[in-house]
């Protein structure tokens, strides 16, 4: 498994988010550099954001979540384009789940487990 997860469920439809484009990149200096990315699955997961096995160095990290793609293919507003949640590591190995609650009017994340 990847060290580093999300899963998106779209509060407003009592659901998970399927399709959405998620991109996870490292800070270096003041730019990002991508290092993974994917869709979310019929769960609204994705798992494999990294390779397997590998631990990431500490830092800083940043999931970009493409939102607009999701809402318009649900025929929704889109108010908020993309949701970025920015997050730091240690360099331990530990597994961060980054979850995101979404609705076309608001969105909240927190650390999963």
């Amino acid at each position: 498994m990847s060290q580093i997860t999300t899963h998106i469920l779209d509060i407003a439809r009592g659901a998970p988010a399927q399709q959405v484009p998620i991109t996870l990149s490292v800070q270096e200096g003041e730019d990002w550099k991508l290092i993974g990315q994917g869709l979310t699955n019929s769960d609204g997961r994705i798992g494999d954001l990294c390779k397997p096995n590998t631990v990431l160095p500490a830092g800083t990290y940043q999931m970009h979540f493409d939102t607009e793609r999701y809402f318009s293919a649900q025929g929704d507003p889109v108010f908020y384009p993309w949701a970025d949640v920015i997050f730091s590591i240690g360099g331990d190995g530990q597994h961060y789940h980054i979850p995101l609650l979404l609705s076309p009017y608001g969105h909240s994340t927190y650390r999963g487990s």
